[in-house]
């Protein structure tokens, strides 16, 4: 599956898993199930799901410490509550929620389709599968004719700016057959395309942070006989706080990681060491200095599209970057030819926080934070170069093969 074609078919992080599903499973990985025993073979690649929406995929070895890329499949959209459809005498609203900091204005008069998952009842059993629309919603603007000022103040009720969804009364529960309960989203369907003079950027909803969901997987799959123990994991709920079940907040990571242990034969005390000796990147995208907003960005570190893979730092903890990490993910890329830029935020603006720090308070791994340099970070479309993902792609696969590691610091 091409970058484009995930970016485009990954709706919700249930799509996204979905598909990184098919890519594993496509390239010999087994599935684990979490409510089973895990029997595990040297040099195998395996995989579980949790949720249906977050997954932990990883290449066995049977010695050796863990080196682990984390990333997240979730984006800003609207949630659909339950009960959601809102009819008057005229119209049927979707009764929806924001999900996330999303850049709202941009959700707007643009194409939304309805996705996530459904659970139908089967045979006595109740099912649990993906569901993506086909036909296609939208969140109408008031006209500036009607808004006068909405060029100069525009604040959304995120309560009463809806999706369209009909003219008259609709009757949802038709909408999706046999539904017993849903997570379903209104997600921008607008397709990836490219634009520049030379084709260099990739324009696309969900960019962030699919592109490291697609990019790390693709770095685990063509990674054969590693001399430790390789992970990939791909968490939910990152732009709600990671605090759920399925999140980096909860105990996935810890409890993989524990049956790894389990199966190399180690105890509490060599799991701990291990460890201590293990490097974990926490990958998730940066602002790029902004062409029409460069008062925006910090005044000596400021990235830019087609500058290479972004590492973060930030004093407060957000980002999880300190200067042994750091220095060990610079000499990994530098070492592969691999062009790195770094991010620090405005001193006078609140930073961000993604999955490095949160995974921390679960299982305490030396962590280093980076991403991609992009534009319109949270809008219904975003923007990034796509020679970066190039140099994504080359710099994750030496992170997972290189023979840095902990040990060589001191």
């Amino acid at each position: 599956m091409e970058l484009t074609e995930f970016l485009k078919t990954s709706y919700t992080a249930y799509h996204a898993v979905e598909n990184a599903v098919t890519m594993l499973e496509g390239h010999g990985f087994l599935r684990l199930s979490e409510g089973e025993n895990w029997h595990l073979e040297d040099g195998k690649g395996y995989f579980a799901v949790r949720g249906g929406s977050s997954l932990i995929a990883f290449r066995y070895q049977r010695g050796g410490a863990y080196r682990l890329i984390a990333s997240h499949t979730d984006s800003p959209c609207f949630k659909l509550k339950a009960n959601p459809a809102l009819s008057d005498a005229n119209y049927t609203r979707l009764n929806a929620e924001p999900y996330g900091g999303g850049l709202w204005y941009t959700f707007f008069d643009r194409p939304l389709r309805l996705a996530g998952r459904v659970v139908r009842e089967r045979d006595g059993k109740l099912v649990s599968e993906t569901y993506t629309s086909g036909f296609q919603v939208v969140l109408p603007s008031l006209a500036i004719h009607q808004h006068r000022d909405a060029n100069e103040k525009f604040a959304p009720n995120l309560q009463t700016e809806l999706p369209l969804l009909s003219i008259g009364k609709c009757d949802f529960e038709g909408v999706i057959a046999d539904m017993v309960s849903s997570d379903l989203f209104a997600m921008p369907a607008e397709e990836p395309f490219v634009s520049g003079y030379g084709g260099e950027f990739l324009s696309s909803p969900r960019i962030d942070n699919l592109v490291s969901v697609y990019t790390s997987l693709s770095a685990l799959i063509g990674t054969e006989h590693p001399s430790e123990t390789l992970v990939c994991a791909c968490f939910d709920s990152e732009e709600i706080g990671s605090r759920t079940l399925q999140g980096a907040g909860g105990d996935f990571l810890k409890t993989a990681l524990t049956r790894i242990g389990i199966a190399q034969g180690r105890g509490e005390e060599e799991r701990l060491s291990a460890y201590a000796r293990s490097l974990l990147l926490s990958l998730d995208n940066a602002h790029a200095l902004h062409p029409n907003h460069p008062e925006t960005c910090d005044p000596t570190n400021r990235p830019v599209l087609g500058g290479g893979i972004v590492i973060k730092g930030h004093a407060g903890g957000a980002y999880t970057s300190d200067a042994l990490t750091t220095a060990l993910l610079k000499k990994i890329l530098g070492d592969a030819g691999v062009k790195y830029q770094t991010f620090f935020n405005r001193s006078d603006v609140r930073s961000g926080s993604t999955l490095g720090a949160i995974s921390l308070g679960q299982v305490s791994i030396p962590s280093v934070d980076a991403g991609l340099a992009q534009l319109a970070m949270h809008s219904a479309v975003e923007t990034m170069a796509y020679a970066d993902y190039e140099e994504l792609l080359r710099g994750l696969c030496a992170f997972y093969i290189s023979p840095l590691s902990m040990d060589t610091a001191v």
